[in-house]
């Protein structure tokens, strides 16, 4: 078993009803974004906080797969630049507008575990926490009709969790 597949299979036992999988489409951007955007503006030198936890994410895709930092490259980035314009907003604006997305992406999380009537995957393994981003990305190629051999291993994963 792969470990891409591993991380994937206990995240989608947690995530089987597709309205839990809806609202975190919306809610985990929003966190991530979030937590770019409180962390972009503490530095060390020329190096943001948010760097430093993007590039943390980046390794723990690389130890995933190749695959999931390959795909998760661009989203981080993306994320990054966000949090970071985020924080380059005036000084009243910024810590606002993270802290509103980081509570409604957490609130919109919470409806979807109520749907899905299971605790979020991270309340059994913190890791969880960065699998969701990945889960999301591979829920998109899935639907593309990507990595179909990948997708079965997953939900025979997820079924016997």
């Amino acid at each position: 078993m792969s470990r891409i597949a591993e991380r994937l299979g206990f995240y989608t036992a947690h995530h089987r009803d597709r309205r839990n999988v809806a609202t975190h489409f919306v809610g985990i951007p929003m966190i991530m974004v979030a937590i770019a955007g409180l962390s972009a503006p503490v530095s060390f030198g020329p190096v943001s906080a948010a760097m430093i936890l993007a590039a943390a994410a980046l390794a723990f895709y690389l130890h995933v797969s190749p695959m999931a930092a390959t795909v998760m490259l661009p989203v981080v980035a993306i994320v990054l630049a966000a949090g970071h314009a985020l924080a380059s907003l005036p000084s009243a604006g910024w810590p606002g507008w993270s802290l509103g997305l980081f509570v409604i992406g957490w609130i919109f999380q919470a409806i979807g575990h109520v749907f899905e009537g299971r605790k979020p995957a991270f309340f059994d393994d913190l890791r969880g926490l960065l699998d969701g981003p990945l889960f999301l990305m591979a829920e998109i190629g899935f639907a593309l009709g990507l990595a179909p051999g990948l997708k079965r291993e997953i939900d025979e994963i997820a079924r016997s969790i």
